[in-house]
């Protein structure tokens, strides 16, 4: 199991990751791109699925939170480290802290 320092910082790295995929301007073309995708058949299922996923800093932040701590888990080594029910737990607490980054960020947007 890793320690609460690495969960923080494992949670700030996918904040800023789902910032990243959601909201910033240097990915804007390749989402531009899903939204034309997907305005050739509105009434999709699955590309509405996608737009909605790339779209929520939650949804995204969720696949962020777990790409971020495999990553993480498999570089450093600690993937056989614990069994895979506590790595859940791990993906569990990475995306709680984005998730609790991007509620602080998105109360401050209206001037507060």
């Amino acid at each position: 199991m890793i320690n609460p320092a690495e969960l923080g910082l494992l949670g700030l790295g996918a904040y800023r990751g789902t910032q990243l995929a959601v909201h910033d301007s240097i990915l804007d073309p390749a989402r531009d791109r899903i939204f034309a995708w997907r305005d050739q058949q509105p009434e999709s299922a699955p590309r509405t699925w996608v737009v909605t996923l790339i779209s929520c800093v939650y949804c995204m932040g969720w696949w962020v939170s777990g790409a971020i701590l495999a990553t993480y888990l498999l570089a450093a080594g600690h993937w056989d480290n614990a069994p895979l029910v506590v790595h859940g737990v791990e993906w569990l607490a990475v995306a709680g802290g984005q998730a609790l980054l991007n509620r602080w960020d998105d109360s401050r947007k209206d001037g507060s």
